[in-house]
Formats: C-alpha cells, sequence, structure tokens
C-alpha cells in the first residue's frame, strides 16, 4: 500500500473512533487523540489505545492485558486482525461494551 493511502485510511480509522467517542458522558468514557494515537479514558482509569502503526501499515488496538494488529482489507473496506480476520471497529464496540456493562458499537 501506497504511504499517503494508508494515511488516509488509518486517518479516517481514527476519526470515525473520534466520533463515536464524543457521544459518551466524558464521566464515563473520555478520550484523547494525539499524534496517531487515540487513548479511550473510562471513569475508573483504565485506558485502551488505537494507535497508528505506519511502519508495518497497520491499525493496532490495545484493552487491558490484549492487543490485536489490524491490516486494511481493500475488498471489505475494513481494517481485519492479521490473525483471525475480525473486524477492528466490532472488536472496539465489543471490548468497550463489556467495560460499560452494557452494549454500544462504533457507528459506520
Amino acid at each position: 500500500m501506497e504511504r499517503q493511502e494508508y494515511i488516509r485510511l488509518a486517518d479516517a480509522c481514527m476519526g470515525r473512533v473520534v466520533a463515536w467517542l464524543e457521544e459518551f458522558d466524558p464521566d464515563e468514557l473520555d478520550f484523547v487523540e494525539a499524534d496517531g494515537v487515540v487513548t479511550l479514558e473510562f471513569g475508573d482509569g483504565t485506558r485502551y489505545v488505537l494507535n497508528r502503526q505506519a511502519a508495518a501499515d497497520q491499525m493496532w488496538f490495545a484493552a487491558g492485558a490484549r492487543a490485536w494488529h489490524y491490516d486494511w482489507d481493500a475488498a471489505k473496506e475494513t481494517w481485519v486482525d492479521d490473525r483471525d480476520g475480525h473486524d477492528l471497529f466490532g472488536k472496539i464496540s465489543e471490548v468497550v461494551s463489556g467495560k460499560l456493562g452494557r452494549a454500544v458499537a462504533v457507528q459506520a
């Protein structure tokens, strides 16, 4: 993938997550965005991190003791895990739902 295309896709990914996070009460779930990193900050101090990994042309997501690496899948037009192929936005929705104790989903 060409560098400019990767940056465009990665920025769109982070923009989508940020737009979704803006809907939350900051006392429940807040975020900080800086230099290719979006840090999700929960009310209890727990942090999850979504970041651009330009050297690998990937997006990385870490939640608790787990971390996943995502490649762009042009056919599916989404970021997919490099091990089992699950969707990045589905994983973010899953782990945030688990942390908050209620169903939430990253919107398209």
